[in-house]
């Protein structure tokens, strides 16, 4: 069991580092803006891009049966080398002459979205080698991962608060703040691969090889206790992508508002989606012992409410951050634990299909609201653009009460590993 731990522990911080390129271009949205001349709808689909991205990575790697093919740690060792590199050209390829043509924005589009296909590569795999150590407590091992996956999402903004300009080559690199972030991005990607081909390797309970299966979308509407569990995750992803992409953002822009450090901005940020590595923890160790079900619908209530007051805290950045980080702390938290419900509701034969099903329309419905955010912010403000992320939570939560009522699914609600 002690070398389960370290496993572990390893793969988390792999992942952590990996997983630090799904902001990394999103996060510098407002200096992009300036150097380039974007729009905040072209800002969003920077991130739009990486989600399309990592659904059809999802779906190609399902459809080979690629994770079964190839060895899982060397599958995230290579997309996690290749995502820096990618991530790399961004900062070193693309001049601010070229970002300011549509040529040069499509390019930089293009490169986001390979970001995205090798993202699946590393978080989906990484799920699996998490499954192959632990065979119970497997609710508390997956939270672990996907807190390392926030804190990883998390990392840009840490970067961007962080003198870069001071300790990399004084004064001399001749590359303004965002690009260094870029560039300490991709190393940390490089380390990732590294970590993982030489350190981790899968567990004695690595789970059996799986074909993808048409037949589990007829399965998914007919069998109501699995039909409630992806609806619940769906109005969970209607909600997180949204909140991680455009919620830094906003504390960046209500500090510069009453001329506050820009660095305190980015440090709060981090603290804000940083705090759902926490909550990830802390609900793998709740759904342990209270059931699956309830966990959600906790999670679900607490980051609804939220939405609902968030926005309208703009001019009082003090508050908005205070609100955030309760916010931060919840939006994520159960997002292993709807995976989890999966598992235990589906076929045995379809749970890879189930997985894979669940994690590309779920991150397909993100697009909608990564859009649809800038959209209502301009028309309305930030209040009434945030309310409308409260729908998914209620939206969630009405169908895991459901599911947590029904008495075939009594033993998903009270589910210990």
């Amino acid at each position: 069991m002690k070398r389960a731990y370290v496993q572990l522990a390893l793969l988390s911080f792999a992942v952590f580092l990996g997983l630090s390129l799904w902001f990394s271009t999103s996060a510098v949205g407002p200096e992009l803006s300036e150097a380039w001349g974007l729009t905040a709808g072209q800002v969003a689909w920077l991130t739009i891009a990486v989600q399309l991205g990592f659904v059809l990575g999802t779906l190609v790697s399902a459809l080979l049966n690629l994770p079964d093919r190839v060895s899982a740690q060397w599958l995230i060792a290579a997309c996690a080398a290749c995502g820096g590199v990618v991530n790399l050209a961004i900062a070193a390829g693309c001049s601010d002459s070229f970002g300011r043509t549509p040529t040069g924005f499509y390019t930089v589009l293009g490169l986001r979205l390979v970001i995205g296909v090798m993202m699946a590569g590393i978080y989906p795999p990484g799920m699996k080698l998490v499954a192959s150590w632990f065979e119970g407590r497997r609710g508390l091992a997956i939270g672990v991962l996907v807190g390392a996956l926030t804190l990883g999402s998390a990392s840009p903004h840490l970067i961007l608060a962080l003198p870069l300009e001071d300790w990399i080559y004084p004064g001399k690199t001749g590359w303004p703040l965002w690009r260094l972030e870029l560039a300490v991005v991709s190393g940390a990607s490089f380390l990732s691969a590294l970590i993982t081909a030489v350190a981790i390797r899968p567990g004695p309970f690595l789970p059996k090889t799986t074909q993808f299966e048409w037949r589990y979308f007829y399965q998914m509407w007919r069998n109501e206790p699995l039909r409630r569990a992806n609806f619940g995750y769906l109005g969970h992803q209607w909600e997180l992508y949204a909140m991680w992409t455009w919620v830094p953002l906003m504390i960046v822009a209500s500090f510069e508002q009453v001329g506050w450090s820009p660095s305190s901005a980015r440090l709060c940020s981090f603290g804000v989606v940083g705090a759902g590595g926490l909550g990830c923890v802390v609900a793998g160790l709740f759904s342990d012992t209270f059931g699956r079900a309830r966990t959600t619908i906790v999670c679900l209530g607490i980051s609804g409410t939220c939405c609902l007051g968030a926005g309208f805290l703009y001019d009082s950045p003090l508050l908005l951050v205070a609100v955030c980080l309760f916010w931060g702390l919840a939006v994520v938290a159960d997002s292993a634990q709807f995976s989890a419900s999966i598992t235990e509701f589906a076929q045995s034969d379809l749970v890879g299909t189930a997985l894979t099903v669940q994690t590309c329309i779920g991150f397909l419905l993100t697009v909608a609201t990564i859009r649809l955010v800038p959209l209502l912010e301009a028309a309305w403000g930030w209040g009434p653009a945030l309310m409308t992320l409260a729908l998914g939570p209620v939206f969630g939560i009405w169908h895991m009460a459901r599911l947590r009522s029904g008495a075939e699914v009594a033993r998903m609600a009270a589910r210990k590993d």
